[in-house]
């Protein structure tokens, strides 16, 4: 095997076409918060301060692009549980986890579904593996902490944060209301 195949594709390029992906990325994340999954894709060039011709060097699809922002959102939801490990009240870190979870759920507005039509259904997988497994561990250290009831799992906390984010992401003060609920439910997993 080369070493090219076992560095990612962004690494691989060029500086100026990892910035302009990286550019195409951040755009298309926040136009999908403000609009939803099917944001115009010339907005996300006229944003990103591209051509529609490179958006589409780069994002040959929708879908491609719609991957992409997924897949950022997740490994930086992941890059947060892992500088929680070392926070010292491990009950906060973990809540304060699930609240980031919460609001990248809220952003994605219809995201996930848009996904999941036509999506390779090993990204659903690994994201979903990748998240499941750096919120366990935050729920490790909250549970020897006895900062959460016994017998929760990650799953459950992960399905309830799901369940408030897709009950207010078309609401137009979502995030908010997705916190207001969300604190609700936290109060519930703390040990009484």
């Amino acid at each position: 095997m080369s070493k090219d195949a076992t560095v990612p594709p962004r690494q691989r390029m060029r500086a100026d076409a990892r910035r302009n992906v990286d550019r195409i990325v951040a755009a298309a994340g926040a136009l999908i918060a403000e609009h939803g999954a099917e944001a115009s894709l010339e907005e996300v060039a006229r944003r990103a301060g591209v051509g529609s011709a490179t958006l589409h060097r780069h994002f040959p699809t929708r879908q491609a692009l719609l991957e992409a922002v997924f897949k950022d959102r997740v490994d930086a939801l992941c890059a947060k549980a892992e500088q929680l490990l070392s926070a010292p009240d491990p009950g906060e870190a973990l809540f304060t986890w699930l609240r980031a979870v919460g609001a990248h759920a809220v952003a994605n507005r219809g995201l996930g579904a848009s996904l999941m039509r036509g999506a390779d259904p090993a990204l659903g997988s690994t994201c979903h593996d990748v998240i499941t497994s750096a919120g366990e561990n935050l729920l490790t250290r909250a549970r020897a902490a006895d900062a959460v009831r016994p017998g929760i799992t990650i799953v459950q906390l992960l399905k309830l944060v799901s369940a408030i984010s897709l009950a207010t992401e078309q609401e137009p003060d979502g995030p908010a209301e997705a916190d207001r609920l969300l604190a609700i439910a936290i109060d519930g997993v703390r040990p009484h």
